[in-house]
């Protein structure tokens, strides 16, 4: 798919042709199925098509630096924002480097998305895609409430458990996707229960 140099199996086409028609999709399957690569090969397929949009993409800690890899492997002439750092690291980052250049790509951590959200909540995303999603299970979470902040076209959440909670858990998550639809938790409990 577009810059990428990857060949996908069929159900992972599947997948990205599936994501591609939606605004706003859950993502969930078994680890180690690709959703890493199919995020990557939607985002590819998109940066073809239109040019100068970005898409931030938060990760937990410990996966931040596969998916840096894996986004330098795939489509290494995107332009990509690492970041992540300390609170110095952070500052230059959010008034310096975030002000001056473009860029296809920001990947972030939880953490940093909360202590850096008024930076990042600047920027129009096309994507915004959160990694391991049932972080956001609890609508009221810290993280939950600033993800909530940014500002997106698409929304796309990826999780390896997304249907082993309990039914408020998986609101939290379609709440997130689309408020408008999914507005009333007790209103879905009651349906749905």
């Amino acid at each position: 798919i577009g810059q990428l140099k990857a060949t996908l199996r069929p159900y992972q086409e599947y997948g990205v042709k599936y994501i591609m028609r939606q605004k706003y999709v859950l993502l969930g399957d078994e680890m180690g199925l690709g959703k890493t690569i199919q995020t990557i090969s939607l985002l590819a397929y998109l940066n073809l098509k239109e040019k100068d949009i970005t898409h931030l993409i938060i990760v937990p800690k410990v996966t931040i630096k596969n998916w840096e890899r894996e986004i330098k492997k795939w489509i290494p002439s995107f332009r990509l924002l690492y970041f992540y750092g300390d609170k110095e690291e952070r500052r230059v980052l959010s008034e310096q480097t975030l002000k001056k250049e473009k860029f296809d790509i920001i990947l972030t951590t939880y953490e940093c998305s909360m202590k850096e959200k008024t930076a990042l909540s600047k920027i129009h995303y096309e994507y915004l895609i959160i990694d391991e999603a049932h972080r956001i299970k609890n609508d009221r979470a810290k993280f939950s409430l600033a993800v909530r902040e940014f500002k997106s076209k698409h929304r796309l959440l990826l999780t390896g458990t997304p249907f082993q909670n309990n039914l408020h858990e998986l609101w939290s998550l379609l709440n997130f996707l689309m408020p408008n639809i999914f507005d009333d938790s007790e209103e879905f409990d009651r349906v749905f229960n």
